[in-house]
C-alpha cells in the first residue's frame, strides 16, 4: 500500500539538496560548490591578511631615524588599506558569482583554481608597490593581476551560461538568460576596466593610478548614488518585466551572516598566527652566539628577547579579545545589513594591521627614541579596529527588530553589557593615545598598562556593568521624590473636597 508521496525539496540559492540529488549530480559529473567556496574563502582571507607583512617588515635605515615613523608608514598603511579592501571586494564578488553558479564541474573547478592562483600573486605585487611607490612596475603588475582575475571570472560566467544546468535554478529557468549573462559580465568586468585604465596611467602619472584603484572600492557607492540622483531627477520608473537585478557586486549589500562570520574568523585566526612568525624567525638564538656571548646559557640568551615575548602576548590578547567582541556581537545579530557589511570590512582592515602594532611595540628596546610614535601608531590601529565594531553595533541598533535578538535591543537584558564590551577597547586606546600627549616620557608604560588592564576589565566586565547599573538606579531613586511627599507638598494648595 503506497502512502502519499512528498515532493522533493527544490534547490535553493545556496545549493542545498537531498542525498539523492547529490548522487545524481555525482553521476553526471557535477557537484555543489560548498567545499570550493570554503576553500576560496579561506584563501582570500589569508591573502587579504598577509598584505600587512611588507609593511611590518619594512627596514628603517639609521638615516631615516630623524623622520617621523607616522609619516614614514603613512603611505604604506594607506596602500595596504586600499589593497585589503580591493581583496575584500574580490571576495564579495566571488561569493555572489557563485550564487549565480549553483553547481560546478571539473572545468569550473579548474577555472576557480586559476582565479585563486592569480589572487595569491597579489601580495608580491603589493610588496613592490610598498617598496617602490613611485615606480610604475608594481602598480602595473597589481592591475594586471586584477584584470586577469576579472578575465577568469568572465570565463566562469560564459561557461556556466553555456551549460544552464550549472546555474542557479531560478536563472536556469528564466526566459531572459542572455540578458542576465550580459548584466553579470558588465559587473564582472567593471573593476578590471578601471584597473586597465590605472595600468595605463601608471606609465606617466602614477597618482591617477592609485585614484582609479581606489575607485574600484567605491564604485558600488558611486553607482548607487547615481541611481538615487537619477530617480530624484526623473522620478520613479517602472522596472522592466525582464529585470535581471538578481545579482550585484555592491560591496555594501549584505552577504549571509554565516559567510561574513567565516571570512572574519579567518582574518582573526591568521592575524593571531602571524604574530608568532617573528618570534620563531628572529628570537630563536643561534647556538654559536649562545656559546660565545652567553657562555652556553640559553636562559640568558632568551632573556634578551623579553620585550618581544611581552609584546607578543599583549598583541595576541588584543586580537583574541577583539575576536571575542566580534563573536559576541554576531551572536545577537539576526542578519547583516548593508552598513554593517561595510563597517565589518573596515574593522577587519585595521585588524589586519595589528601585526604592525606588534612590530612597533616589540621595537621599544631597540629604538627608544621612536617609542612615542610607535605607541601612537599602535593605539590608532587598535582604536580603529575596535571603533568600527562599535559602529557596527550602532548600525544594528538603528534597525532593531530586523537585525538584533530581543535581548540585545534597547532595554534588553544584554544591551548594556554588549555596549560596554564593544566600547571598552575604543575608550582604552583613545585614553592611552591622549595620555601620551601629556605624559610622553611614560608612553611605553601607559601602553603596557593598557594591555594589562583591558583583559582584566573584560574578566570583570559583567560585574562592573551590574555595579554601574545598580549605582545609576540608586542615584535615580535618590533624585526622584517619594510619591507621598509630593502629594503632601501639594495638599495645602488644593481645595478641600466637598
Amino acid at each position: 500500500m503506497s502512502g502519499p508521496q512528498t515532493p522533493e525539496p527544490a534547490l535553493d540559492v545556496q545549493g542545498d539538496s537531498p542525498m539523492s540529488m547529490r548522487n545524481e549530480d555525482a553521476a553526471d559529473g557535477t557537484q555543489h560548490s560548498h567545499r570550493m567556496l570554503n576553500f576560496s574563502d579561506a584563501l582570500l582571507s589569508i591573502i587579504a591578511t598577509v598584505m600587512i607583512l611588507p609593511v611590518t617588515h619594512t627596514e628603517i635605515s639609521p638615516e631615516q631615524f630623524d623622520k617621523s615613523i607616522q609619516k614614514l608608514l603613512a603611505t604604506r598603511i594607506a596602500v595596504y588599506l586600499m589593497t585589503f579592501l580591493i581583496v575584500t571586494v574580490a571576495w564579495a564578488a566571488h561569493t555572489r558569482l557563485f550564487q549565480v553558479v549553483g553547481k560546478i564541474d571539473d572545468t569550473l573547478a579548474l577555472l576557480n583554481l586559476a582565479c585563486m592562483m592569480t589572487i595569491t600573486f597579489l601580495p608580491f605585487t603589493f610588496s613592490l608597490m610598498v617598496t617602490f611607490p613611485e615606480v610604475p612596475l608594481g602598480i602595473l603588475l597589481f592591475c594586471m593581476c586584477v584584470i586577469a582575475i576579472g578575465a577568469v571570472q568572465a570565463l566562469i560566467v560564459v561557461y556556466a551560461f553555456r551549460f544552464p544546468h550549472l546555474l542557479n535554478p531560478q536563472i536556469a529557468r528564466s526566459a531572459h538568460r542572455a540578458l542576465c549573462r550580459q548584466h553579470v559580465l558588465c559587473i564582472v568586468l567593471r573593476g578590471p576596466a578601471l584597473c586597465f585604465a590605472a595600468a595605463g596611467f601608471s606609465l606617466f602619472f602614477y597618482p591617477a593610478s592609485y585614484l582609479l584603484m581606489a575607485t574600484v572600492i567605491f564604485l558600488p557607492y558611486v553607482s548607487k548614488a547615481a541611481s538615487w540622483c537619477r530617480g530624484r531627477l526623473m522620478g520613479p520608473q517602472e522596472p522592466p518585466a525582464h529585470s535581471v537585478e538578481v545579482f550585484t557586486f555592491h560591496l555594501q549589500e549584505p552577504l549571509s551572516k554565516e559567510r561574513v562570520e567565516a571570512f572574519s574568523d579567518g582574518v582573526y585566526a591568521i592575524v593571531a598566527t602571524l604574530l608568532i612568525l617573528d618570534i620563531c624567525e628572529n628570537n630563536v638564538p643561534d647556538p654559536k652566539d649562545v656559546a660565545e656571548r652567553f657562555h652556553g646559557s640559553l636562559v640568558a640568551a632568551l632573556s634578551v628577547s623579553g620585550p618581544h615575548f611581552l609584546a607578543y602576548f599583549g598583541s595576541f590578547a588584543t586580537v583574541g579579545l577583539l575576536w571575542f567582541a566580534h563573536h559576541s556581537l554576531f551572536l545577537h545579530v539576526r542578519k547583516a545589513t548593508q552598513s554593517m557589511g561595510l563597517l565589518n570590512t573596515l574593522s577587519l582592515a585595521f585588524v589586519g594591521g595589528l601585526p604592525l602594532a606588534y612590530q612597533q611595540t616589540s621595537a621599544f628596546a631597540r629604538r627608544p627614541r621612536d617609542e612615542l610614535e610607535s605607541v601612537r601608531v599602535s593605539c590608532a590601529i587598535i582604536f580603529f579596529a575596535s571603533v568600527f565594531q562599535l559602529a557596527m553595533w550602532t548600525a544594528a541598533l538603528l534597525h532593531g527588530a530586523d537585525t538584533l535578538q530581543p535581548a540585545a535591543r534597547f532595554g534588553g537584558r544584554e544591551h548594556a553589557f554588549m555596549l560596554a564590551k564593544l566600547a571598552l577597547y575604543p575608550c582604552a586606546s583613545l585614553l592611552a593615545f591622549i595620555s601620551t600627549c601629556f605624559l610622553s616620557r611614560f608612553s611605553a608604560a601607559i601602553f603596557h598598562l593598557t594591555q594589562i588592564a583591558v583583559p582584566l576589565a573584560f574578566l570583570l566586565l559583567r560585574l562592573l556593568v551590574r555595579l554601574a547599573l545598580g549605582l545609576l538606579h540608586m542615584l535615580r531613586g535618590l533624585a526622584r521624590p517619594a510619591p507621598g511627599a509630593e502629594d503632601a507638598s501639594r495638599a495645602p494648595l488644593l481645595p478641600a473636597p466637598c
